[in-house]
């Protein structure tokens, strides 16, 4: 029986499960601070890790989920949020050489998006795509039950996606961008834009208004929160109907906190995507759906990650 370590590394916490193959709840977990301002995240982590090993020490592997660009052919993390000391950091390699066991390591969105297909909202489909609509936006893809990461590992970046040439300036640098509309960030920013030019709203203009405080505005009937909403719902539509021509998929799971507002986000979004697909077929059948599993998608996805690895 196989035994799996998982990580899921975050700008807050940094958690350790393990996993053994016949059961989808860890016989042991942990969590701590990432105190990531303070040097020495990867002693915090190797600790971490020792205090979940077995009393046995048997472990066939180490799966980690990590947010920011990786490689996970190479094992190297590019960069990651937060961990300003993590830059082309050869992580796999390091937790190789301390633990003697292979090591895997993909972006957070891309495993979330693996776990729901293994063990979430996605199961029993062989084609998926998976979005996370939250600060950001992100993504991965399923297709013929291989998660898509490309030469790279670079794939899939999909809230980086352009939808209006020269649209507002995303996150990263660029303009357009899925993220920069659909995004509580974008949808944040839109409200900002629009006060600071003297638009009438029950939100405070002297204030940083959340995604979640311009939601609960749209529920009580404010325009400019309503507005942004559907704005963000229509890009977000524009982006899924060219998701699915590219990679024509059976099932759309949606995670992250944008995407629990409901009617509020996916009134506009479902109008607009039958409007942008360019035939009815490629909604025939197509389910769209929550995500199941919440704050343990890392976990279960780097799970996931660390068994199909083992499987080849």
């Amino acid at each position: 029986m196989r035994t799996i370590i998982s990580l899921d590394i975050g700008g807050t916490q940094l958690r350790a499960a393990v996993y053994q193959q016949d059961r989808q709840e860890p016989i042991a977990q942990k969590r701590i601070k990432t105190r990531a301002s303070e040097p020495d995240t990867l002693g915090r982590l190797l600790k971490l890790i020792e205090d979940v090993i077995p009393r046995d020490g048997k472990v066939d592997a180490i799966g980690a989920s990590c947010p920011g660009p990786v490689d996970p052919h190479t094992g190297v993390i590019m960069f990651t949020p937060n961990i300003k000391e993590w830059r082309d950091f050869p992580f796999a390699a390091k937790l190789m050489k301390s633990f003697g066991v292979p090591t895997y390591v993909d972006n957070d969105a891309n495993l979330a998006g693996l776990a729901e297909w293994k063990f979430g909202a996605a199961r029993g489909h062989h084609h998926v795509l998976y979005l996370t609509v939250s600060t950001g936006v992100g993504g991965g893809v399923i297709i013929n039950d291989r998660l898509l990461q490309g030469s790279h590992g670079l794939a899939a970046e999909l809230g980086h996606t352009i939808v209006q040439v020269d649209g507002p300036l995303c996150g990263c640098g660029q303009r357009g961008h899925l993220e920069a509309f659909s995004s509580g960030t974008g949808i944040e920013r839109f409200v900002a834009d629009q006060l600071k030019a003297g638009r009438k709203s029950v939100l405070n203009p002297a204030k940083r208004n959340s995604a979640h405080d311009i939601s609960e505005a749209a529920k009580e009937g404010d325009s400019l929160s309503i507005e942004a909403y559907h704005i963000a719902g229509k890009y977000l539509g524009i982006g899924v109907a060219n998701f699915l021509h590219v990679f024509n998929p059976s099932v759309v799971v949606f995670g992250g906190g944008v995407s629990q507002s409901g009617p509020l986000l996916f009134d506009s979004f479902n109008d607009s995507l039958k409007e942008h697909v360019i035939h009815p077929r490629y909604l025939e059948g197509l389910k769209i759906v929550r995500a199941e599993l919440g704050d343990n998608s890392g976990l279960l996805g780097a799970r996931a990650l660390a068994e199909l690895k083992l499987e080849v």
